[in-house]
């Protein structure tokens, strides 16, 4: 993909392409520190957060070639749907399939995109596995409003012993 991307020249305006790439870690929590020569900025990598997106070596690299790295939150429940929503649109664009190259992929996936804007399918969270969940939760005992929770009641077994007959 990098090789794609057209070559820019040196900027001419140091402060100005520092600029575009601290722009866009306006609001962050936790920004990355740049190296004091940045080329032109070519790319945004939006990136989950594995241990491994971290490594000085890879982020200099990345610095190197014009691509500005942006992790995804930790923990967003935004990122739950997308990753529905990218579930489903996989397996229905590669479902039956044996793509070749990466065009086929891609080609399949757009497809799927353009038949799914044509006719979008509702979304509706807390449908029927959540329904399952609260029946489950109601066949629960909750022991002593501890929080914990038992399959099944324990009334009879009062001072920790059981009645035998």
């Amino acid at each position: 993909m990098l090789a794609r991307l057209p070559a820019l020249p040196p900027p001419s305006d140091p402060a100005g392409n520092r600029a575009q790439w601290t722009h866009w870690q306006a609001g962050l929590k936790v920004r990355i520190t740049l190296p004091a020569e940045l080329p032109p900025l070519r790319l945004l990598l939006i990136w989950d957060n594995l241990a491994g997106h971290h490594t000085p070596e890879l982020l200099l690299w990345l610095f190197a070639q014009g691509v500005m790295v942006l992790y995804t939150p930790l923990s967003g429940s935004w990122l739950n749907m997308a990753e529905s929503l990218q579930r489903i649109l996989s397996r229905r664009a590669l479902a039956g399939q044996h793509p070749q190259t990466a065009q086929e992929i891609i080609d399949g996936l757009e497809a799927t995109v353009r038949g799914w804007n044509a006719e979008p399918t509702p979304f509706v969270w807390g449908g029927k596995r959540a329904a399952r969940r609260v029946r489950a939760r109601e066949r629960r005992h909750a022991l002593g409003g501890s929080g914990t929770c038992s399959p099944r009641s324990l009334r009879g077994r009062a001072h920790g012993y059981v009645r035998r007959n």
